[in-house]
């Protein structure tokens, strides 16, 4: 199925009454029936982005939030994924779909030096994968809370929690290791770290911000660490990539917290091309 999503967008001030071209960021929001919205109106992200601005802390961007829900089935997440069926296309929309759509409706820069992704829990993990995927397309991503799973939690999984996160996009009703299946592995972030080279590493900045009772914080670890390294070849792979953990858990005050620095991060990135 093919479709366009609903998204939110962030114009800064000064854009109306100008022709100067912008940087994006792209806001993704989290699962579990999170919206476009979600980042406006409980993440207070217009009031963050205006302070940021306002006071000379970052350069003006535009931010485009999108609604990850499916549709027309919202009681399952899409991990911003391309389902298994081939039906419904999240990621490919998002990538070759929204982000021109985007670049042609708004008064955007289109060099991928100035476009940065952010995302929350469900929307942590996109911002990384699709950076893993495409290491042309985002110069600096940042994952709060991302939602990674290892192997072993994705088998511990309850067999409703795990249809309705991932049984569109992997195979509903899958148990014990067939859940484990060539997509799974595929829309893996960490095995993507471990199978690419340095270039592929090294060509997107990245930006974990994880709290010390959130859910994923033994994903996030574990990320942090491929990305040092990988012990069998001893690459080091540290290059721009920042691990932040803070006290707090999977909530929106975590996530409000969070959200400058993240900007800064993302934003120093693109700034540096200026």
């Amino acid at each position: 199925m093919e479709w366009t999503p609903q998204y939110s967008v962030y114009l800064p001030p000064g854009y109306d009454t100008g022709s100067r071209l912008y940087p994006v960021i792209y806001l993704l929001p989290g699962g579990a029936g999170q919206s476009h919205r979600d980042w406006f109106l409980k993440g207070d992200a217009s009031q963050t982005f205006d302070q940021l601005i306002l006071s000379g802390e970052v350069q003006p961007f535009i931010a485009i939030s999108p609604d990850p829900r499916r549709t027309p089935q919202p009681q399952f997440n899409t991990y911003y994924l391309n389902d298994v069926s081939g039906e419904t296309r999240y990621k490919d929309m998002f990538l070759d779909g929204l982000v021109p759509h985007v670049e042609e409706t708004y008064r955007a820069l289109d060099d991928p030096e100035f476009r940065g992704i952010i995302g929350l829990s469900m929307g942590g993990f996109a911002s990384l994968l699709f950076s893993l995927e495409r290491p042309d397309m985002f110069v600096a991503a940042a994952a709060l809370s991302p939602a990674i799973r290892t192997d072993d939690q994705i088998l511990a999984m309850d067999q409703a929690g795990f249809d309705r996160r991932y049984g569109l996009t992997w195979g509903e009703g899958l148990v014990g290791q067939d859940r484990l299946t060539d997509k799974y592995y595929a829309d893996n972030v960490f095995a993507m770290i471990e199978g690419a080279d340095r270039d592929t590493i090294e060509a997107t900045e990245y930006f974990i911000d994880v709290g010390s009772n959130d859910i994923f914080f033994e994903g996030s670890v574990h990320l942090h660490n491929l990305l040092r390294s990988e012990g069998e070849t001893e690459r080091t792979l540290s290059g721009d990539h920042r691990f932040m953990v803070r006290e707090g858990g999977h909530t929106w005050d975590y996530w409000r917290s969070g959200l400058p620095e993240a900007v800064r991060f993302v934003n120093s990135a693109m700034q540096a091309d200026l």
